[in-house]
Order: C-alpha cells, then sequence, then structure tokens
C-alpha cells in the first residue's frame, strides 16, 4: 500500500502532494513502482497534529481528496484506491469519487455513521487501534500487556461491526504503530504479530519512517529511517502481514517480494 498525503503538514511528506498534478504524478510512480494499493488522506494524523489543532473540517479534506480520486480512478482504474479517513462524510464522498477501501484509524470509534456506511456500500474497512480521541493520548502511554489490550479492542470493534451489516470477509485489521504506544509497545507489537493473525483477519502493518524507527537508529532524518523501515516491512510480513503501508514503495515492495518468497514460496 502506497501512501498519498494530499495534506500540508503530514510528519513525512507534508505539502509534497498537496497539488493535485503533483499527487497524480506520485500516483503513477508508486505503481510504476510496485504499489498494489493506494491509500489517499487530506488530514494529518500524526500525533502533533491532532494535539495542537482542531479536526479538519469535512469540507475542506473533501476539498483535498476528492479532485486527486477522481482522477486516479480515471487514469489507474486497475488500482484500488484507499481513502484514509475517520469522517463517514468523507469517506462517502471519496467511494463515490472512485475509492473502493475505507481506512479508519478510530477503528469505528469516531464517527458512529462510518460502520453503517461500510455496510451499505459492501466495501473493505481497515480497523486501526487508536486507544482513545488522539488528542488525549497521553505522552507515555501505559499497557499492562499491549498485545491483549490490542486484541481486546479488536475483538470489540468486529463485533461492532458485524452487528452493524459489515462483512467478515471486509474487515482488516492494523494494529496502529505509533498511536499511543512507545517504542517498547510497538516492537512488542512487531514481535508478537502471529498473536494479531490468529483472529483470523488480514492484517495491515503501517511501520513506515516511523518515529520509534528513528530512536533506534539514532536519527531524526526522515531518510534515514528507510533501512530500519525495510526491517520493520520484512519482519511484519514474516509474522504475518498481507499488506504494509509504505512511503518508499520502489525499495519496499522489493523488501516485500523477497520476504513473500521467504514466507509464502516462490516459483521461477
Amino acid at each position: 500500500m502506497g501512501v498519498l498525503n494530499v495534506t500540508p503538514d503530514s510528519f513525512s511528506d507534508g505539502g509534497l502532494y498537496a497539488d493535485v498534478e503533483a499527487a497524480v504524478a506520485h500516483a503513477h510512480q508508486m505503481v510504476a513502482d510496485g504499489a498494489h494499493v493506494l491509500d489517499i488522506g487530506g488530514e494529518s494524523t500524526r500525533p502533533a497534529t491532532f494535539s495542537d489543532q482542531s479536526p479538519l473540517p469535512p469540507e475542506e479534506e473533501k476539498r483535498r481528496i476528492l479532485p486527486v480520486i477522481t482522477r486516479i480512478a480515471a487514469e489507474l482504474p486497475h488500482i484500488p484506491l484507499s481513502v484514509d479517513t475517520y469522517k463517514a462524510e468523507v469517506a462517502e464522498a471519496a467511494l463515490e469519487a472512485g475509492a473502493s477501501l475505507i481506512n479508519d484509524i478510530s477503528g469505528l470509534t469516531y464517527d458512529p455513521a462510518m460502520a453503517s456506511l461500510a455496510s451499505s456500500t459492501g466495501v473493505p474497512i481497515i480497523l486501526m487501534h487508536l486507544p482513545g480521541r488522539p488528542r488525549d493520548l497521553p505522552l507515555n502511554p501505559i499497557y499492562t500487556d499491549v498485545v491483549a489490550e490490542v486484541l481486546a479492542f479488536f475483538e470489540r470493534q468486529i463485533d461492532y461491526a458485524e452487528a452493524s451489516g459489515v462483512l467478515r470477509s471486509h474487515i482488516w485489521l492494523d494494529p496502529g504503530l505509533g498511536f499511543g504506544k512507545t517504542a517498547q509497545h510497538n516492537l512488542e507489537l512487531l514481535r508478537r504479530l502471529p498473536e494479531l493473525k490468529a483472529l483470523g483477519f488480514p492484517l495491515v502493518v503501517g511501520a513506515s519512517r516511523k518515529k520509534f524507527l528513528g530512536r533506534i537508529l539514532g536519527t531524526d532524518d526522515l531518510s534515514g529511517r528507510r533501512d530500519g523501515t525495510a526491517a520493520a516491512v520484512a519482519l511484519s510480513i514474516g509474522g504475518g502481514a498481507d499488506m504494509v503501508r509504505v512511503h518508499d514503495v520502489r525499495e519496499m515492495a522489493r523488501v516485500a517480494k523477497v520476504s513473500d518468497a521467504v514466507v509464502r514460496g516462490w516459483e521461477e
């Protein structure tokens, strides 16, 4: 999954693709580099943004993403497009514009209309773990057992989604690395991905360029986190991830290809 942030303030590429032409060109490049899905978002979900600002109005979020989704859907009709939003109003407009997947960082906890939208449209939805409202997340989160608590969250939200009419086969899970979690929590989740996989749902893992990788590597330079991302991608696939959400598509597609060959087999 290639990340396309149509935002001025995302942590890794804010402002680079806020222009429609730049965003569409980048989408073409990511597909050429090996992306199978494109994840398009109009609101930065980095913790600092959530802590310092009010939620982006739905109209502004739609203004940013809809022209991009419409163009990409027309020019790359074979590529599934995911809308990265926790607002049902925005997701509905994105689906009408050509998206075919919802990526909800709140795991259906923010907008009560999101579950019914996923049900009525019949599109797959990614449920990410987020322990509360972003603006209320503690700087030093504490878990008795982070994996057990993420599992409990998933079990609760899966039940809610199915009760709302979302097909079980349409649910994907994302442990939410970096959201309300310390570096140690992120590492524990990566280490114990098979326990999350045992729930029986496809897993999405988004470790790309995350701050905890920079802490391990001793760098604040985003480009310096690429090698760490590669390691996290390989280990995620080894742990059962079915999709990895990345910024550096060309490099990570190659990492994923080799990792898949080891984990799932390879035919010459």
